[in-house]
């Protein structure tokens, strides 16, 4: 009869040690608020408090989506969260190769920190950075470039038309970096074997990477890609809202689900609304990741994340 081997609970403890403020973080920070989904469900009278309050059933959401501007924010989050998606994965699998193939470590890290310098920036700074180059009157772009061309100055904070790639292209300089930090720790841990039988072989740079490195990297893109999905109803509160100085004339194509409700949570101090649109974005967020993974394990069931 075999006997049972007894778990040695004194040589654990250190590492539930460690583990704890991890665990507690992940508690107070991620499961204990979830208790605030109830507000929006909630009529909120603070002299009533949150549980005395009247409940309202699915009124918060119906205001949500029948304002006047629900398309609007709507599409707007959606579609501009699909140009991040796209254009960011695109550009953050560029700057990785190309970083992968400088053979000087001092250069590399050079590079590497310059790249990653403007993720540490705050949103703050970086809406005044964009209003230095943005300016109607003292703006780089106007003064420097514009005039000195013969050409009209351009009010940048009430053309809307030119705002779609000025997103873009600020949140791409901003984000870039840290996502090519991800793929290039990815394409580093590829075997250099791999490269060497292709070069003996006759491969050149372009047929490496076309055949060894973009295959190895695909786990890493699907497991960044279905994350990103999760999050498509999430919009940056600070790109969309310090970035174009929360200026009216620009609603239309910067307006998102965060920017309105934080908009209808000052004006009319409607917390249950706001509770709402989180709920909402959880809800979908959670849906779409769940759909994405499907997707991907019908195909690649390695790639998948469950």
């Amino acid at each position: 009869m075999k006997r049972k081997k007894k778990t040695n609970w004194k040589g654990a403890i250190p590492i539930y040690c460690m583990m704890l403020p991890g665990i507690l973080y992940l508690l107070i920070n991620n499961y204990a608020p979830m208790f605030g989904l109830v507000i929006a469900f909630k009529r909120i009278d603070w002299n009533k408090g949150i549980l005395g309050s009247d409940w309202a059933g699915f009124n918060n959401f119906r205001y949500l989506f029948t304002s006047s501007e629900a398309w609007t924010m709507t599409r707007n989050t959606v579609l501009y969260n699909l140009a991040f998606i796209i254009i960011g994965t695109v550009a953050a699998v560029a700057v990785a190769i190309l970083l992968n193939e400088i053979t000087s470590r001092f250069s590399s890290r050079l590079y590497q920190t310059l790249i990653l310098l403007p993720y540490m920036i705050s949103w703050v700074i970086v809406s005044y950075l964009v209003f230095a180059f943005l300016s109607a009157d003292t703006g780089m772009v106007n003064q420097g470039i514009l005039s000195p061309l013969g050409k009209e100055p351009i009010v940048w904070y009430q053309e809307k038309k030119y705002w779609p790639f000025i997103l873009v292209f600020v949140h791409l300089w901003k984000s870039v970096g840290f996502s090519m930090v991800i793929y290039l720790s990815s394409i580093v841990g590829i075997s250099r074997d791999y490269y060497e039988a292709a070069r003996i072989d006759g491969a050149r740079k372009w047929k490496q990477i076309r055949y060894i490195t973009l295959p190895l990297l695909k786990p890493t893109v699907i497991t960044l890609l279905i994350m990103n999905i999760g999050s498509i109803f999430y919009s940056d509160f600070g790109l969309f809202y310090q970035v174009p100085r929360n200026a009216g004339a620009l609603f239309d194509v910067t307006q998102t689900i965060d920017t309105y409700v934080y908009n209808a949570l000052m004006q009319q101090g409607n917390i249950s609304l706001s509770a709402a649109a989180g709920f909402y974005q959880s809800i979908v967020g959670f849906v779409l990741v769940v759909a994405a993974n499907a997707v991907v394990r019908r195909y690649s069931r390695e790639s998948a994340l469950f």
